[in-house]
């Protein structure tokens, strides 16, 4: 089932941290987390909560629990618009406090942690990054790509009208980001029969895709979606949207949007389309935000995040563009060149 990829956590009353913790470790339990894994997730969401009281304003911990191909793993994503850190690498050692405590919080996660990356700009905010594997094996990608997607549901609701899906084989990858018209159950049932679609078509055009689900999801709200498509061997994406998904491509020294058709799929559909090609060489990065974002962000706004996990990325765009009253998305899927 497509839905949502992380569940937002609001952290800023000292009083629910207890809650938050407990919740956290539930769904770390669900998922198979061994003991020792899950006494490591405690305590690292216990820095964080702490952290965030003290340093923070409006204090956020997105969670993540992925299967991994039967090696699942816990990603936590802590977002604050603090007064960030003057030098976050200083700030990881021992001992090192801005508040007279012993200074061991950010040192502890990372120590408990199999991935930890902090991400933080003086005035702007912090961004902390901690996944902690049930088994520290990967599954072995078969494409040369890394996919990053953060999706949450509308506050107050329990499914997302938003989703992500992906299907990648030896040869070529495709990606598609939807939003369900509306929010809430019947928007999702929207976005996952359209999920349903993408994987069994077999073509590689993103237009063709479209048309394909386009017929798929006619008894449906409908939805608007971007389809995205990587051939390695020509290092070509093939895209094509109809509706208001934002889409951006960036590049070691170029940026350029790409423009979606005006539609909704499952409705109404413009009846010439065209796949649009943008070469990786030039742009090895592609973005997509759902409708709960500024269609308009500035990668210029976060220096050296070429250096860090993709997830960072899209935590800062998440944290800068999301509004709080809709299903938001956003997926970074880079060639690594």
């Amino acid at each position: 089932m497509v839905d949502a990829t992380h569940i937002s956590f609001t952290a800023n009353d000292r009083s629910y941290f207890s809650l938050i913790k407990k919740e956290i470790h539930r769904m770390a339990l669900a998922a198979g987390m061994d003991q020792a894994r899950l006494n490591s997730i405690d305590l690292i969401v216990a820095e964080m909560t702490s952290n965030l009281y003290k340093y923070s304003i409006d204090g956020e911990i997105l969670v993540g629990v992925f299967a991994n191909g039967g090696f699942p793993y816990v990603e936590l994503i802590c977002i604050d618009n603090g007064p960030g850190i003057m030098n976050p690498a200083r700030m990881i050692q021992d001992g090192m406090s801005t508040s007279q405590t012993l200074g061991h919080g950010l040192g502890s996660m990372k120590r408990l942690s199999d991935t930890f990356e902090l991400y933080s700009q003086v005035g702007w905010g912090t961004i902390v990054l901690s996944r902690v594997y049930n088994d520290t094996k990967r599954d072995n990608k078969k494409l040369n790509v890394n996919i990053n997607p953060i999706v949450v549901f509308k506050p107050g609701e329990t499914t997302s009208g938003d989703g992500f899906v992906s299907k990648q084989t030896d040869k070529v990858l495709k990606l598609m980001l939807a939003d369900g018209l509306g929010h809430g159950p019947e928007a999702n049932k929207a976005v996952n029969e359209a999920a349903a679609a993408f994987r069994v078509f077999p073509d590689f055009s993103p237009t063709e895709t479209l048309r394909f689900i386009h017929h798929s999801i006619k008894k449906t709200r409908g939805a608007v979606i971007t389809v995205v498509a990587y051939d390695p061997a020509t290092r070509i994406w093939t895209a094509a949207g109809v509706g208001n998904i934002s889409m951006r491509l960036s590049g070691p020294i170029s940026f350029r949007n790409h423009m979606s058709y005006n539609g909704i799929v499952g409705h109404n559909m413009p009846n010439t389309m065209n796949d649009q090609q943008y070469p990786a060489d030039l742009y090895n990065q592609v973005m997509l935000c759902s409708d709960g974002m500024k269609t308009r962000f500035d990668m210029q706004k976060y220096p050296q995040m070429y250096k860090y996990d993709l997830t960072l990325l899209a935590a800062a765009i998440y944290k800068d563009q999301a509004r709080k009253t809709d299903d938001m998305s956003v997926v970074v899927a880079k060639v690594n060149i």
